[in-house]
């Protein structure tokens, strides 16, 4: 028996089956983070968590929205919630070049605790790999920043909401209780 297959058994015996893309959704995708610039495999740290993507600016009319986010995200991360930022200068170019001025009205101006990328592209002519999944599951692409994905804890995209909704909206707010409230599927069973 070949080394790689040996190890499959393994993890099979043990119960522990490994992840497959297949298996992940939208989430397939690596990123890096705000900040630290460490490199994030999604689905091997989000899967099974339901998320909220927002693609996002520093210097937008909607940039307030970041302290509806932190506090949507605070009311339910332990039940398994997760809201991740996106910043992307793609609509009105309003994300400074500087990742430190970023996180500085991020983390010090909204005291924001979720998860952060490192900027990336989410309007639809040249999107990251990331925001193209989430765009074609969800039918569209953002046309302004702060458009919210809601994926489900199988990596699959629930809703989609436009940046004039805010974070804390009742069709939101009750969406990622849905979500939360949903059965956990099986995941990852070949």
């Amino acid at each position: 028996m070949r080394p790689f297959s040996l190890f499959l058994l393994c993890l099979t015996v043990l119960g522990v089956a490994p992840v497959r893309a297949d298996d992940c959704g939208v989430l397939a995708h690596e990123v890096e983070t705000l900040g630290k610039r460490e490199r994030l495999n999604l689905c091997e740290r989000y899967r099974g968590k339901v998320l909220l993507i927002v693609n996002t600016a520093s210097q937008c009319g909607y940039t307030p929205q970041f302290a509806g986010l932190e506090r949507l995200f605070a009311r339910y991360e332990s039940e398994g919630f997760v809201v991740i930022g996106a910043p992307s200068g793609d609509f009105g170019g309003q994300e400074f070049k500087s990742a430190d001025r970023t996180e500085q009205v991020c983390r010090v101006n909204y005291g924001v605790s979720f998860p952060m990328l490192s900027k990336l592209h989410a309007g639809p002519s040249t999107p990251h790999p990331l925001f193209k999944a989430l765009a074609q599951a969800a039918g569209r692409y953002p046309s302004w920043n702060f458009h919210k994905y809601l994926v489900g804890r199988d990596g699959q995209v629930l809703a989609d909401f436009p940046s004039a909704m805010e974070p804390e909206a009742p069709a939101l707010e009750a969406a990622v209780q849905q979500a939360l409230a949903a059965p956990v599927a099986a995941l990852g069973t070949p």
